[in-house]
């Protein structure tokens, strides 16, 4: 998949669901994770992360990593996620599952959009990525 992500969504899904999938997909976006102001602007200042190697990260953590990580560069690798289905939990909580591919590493994705208020709108609360080892389907 080059540039664009296979996106499953629910034909209940609520615009909840699917505005936190619109959130999840521009995290990937290289210029999105090139910029600290637009990123800023998805994550939730309470946030988490534990990453494929199995490193934590909070919010700060991850506004100085991410801009130098792989996959932030325009004309670099990109993360490519595909099958990305969300519900919605409660009233301002959604969890969005989905798999990754970078360069030939695959990951089973998890996170949890909050939206506390119009103003903030949705961000990403909490994010897990688990690398699949070659071979599993």
């Amino acid at each position: 998949m080059s540039g664009q992500a296979r996106v499953t969504r629910h034909f209940h899904a609520s615009d909840d669901v699917n505005e936190a999938i619109a959130g999840e997909l521009a995290l990937t976006d290289p210029a999105v994770r090139a910029s600290r102001d637009a990123f800023e602007r998805l994550l939730d200042p309470e946030f988490v992360e534990v990453g494929t190697s199995g490193r934590r990260y909070t919010y700060e953590e991850m506004l100085v990593w991410l801009p130098e990580h792989a996959g932030g560069s325009r004309g670099g690798p990109r993360l490519e996620p595909s099958a990305i289905t969300g519900v919605l939990l409660a009233p301002g909580l959604v969890h969005l599952t989905y798999e990754t591919d970078f360069e030939g590493r695959r990951a089973r994705r998890g996170s949890l959009w909050r939206k506390q208020n119009e103003e903030t709108g949705w961000r990403m609360y909490y994010h897990q990525a688990t690398p699949v080892p070659p071979g599993v389907a």
